[in-house]
């Protein structure tokens, strides 16, 4: 969380900005909640973005019924510009087949430009909509 701002990492919650006491038990909450992985009933996958320097940012996977999977992630700052969130994404669709999905989902806004950059060198197919972007990943057997 010292490298990445409320805003970047989770939804937003009310009160004063920063790392209140609040957000942050919102956020271990958020991960805790989701810790039974696929087969827990929120059926939600959770994975660290590590490098030898340690944890660096997250990546999730939502399955569904219908074989579609969603996911989001956030890096550190630190970490941002060096091909990581695309290896991340990449791996995680490796993921997602071995789960059984056909189809990768994700939603950003027009303005994270890093976010787009990363759908787009995965193959993503973007769809723009008003205040979002939807991108839509098919998976191969």
């Amino acid at each position: 969380m010292s490298d990445a701002t409320p805003e970047e990492v989770m939804p937003p919650v009310e009160g004063p900005p920063g790392w209140t006491e609040g957000r942050q038990e919102f956020f271990r909450a958020f991960h805790r909640e989701r810790r039974p992985g696929l087969d827990g009933p929120l059926r939600t996958v959770m994975f660290a973005i590590e490098t030898d320097t340690g944890v660096i940012g997250m990546i999730r996977m939502t399955l569904d019924d219908d074989g579609t999977a969603e996911t989001g992630m956030w890096l550190a700052r630190s970490a941002r510009g060096r091909g990581l969130g695309t290896e991340a994404l990449r791996t995680l669709l490796d993921e997602a087949r071995a789960a059984g999905a056909r189809t990768v989902r994700a939603d950003t806004t027009p303005g994270n430009k890093a976010a787009l950059a990363v759908l787009g060198r995965t193959g993503a197919a973007l769809v723009p909509d008003g205040d979002k972007v939807y991108a839509r990943l098919e998976l191969d057997s």
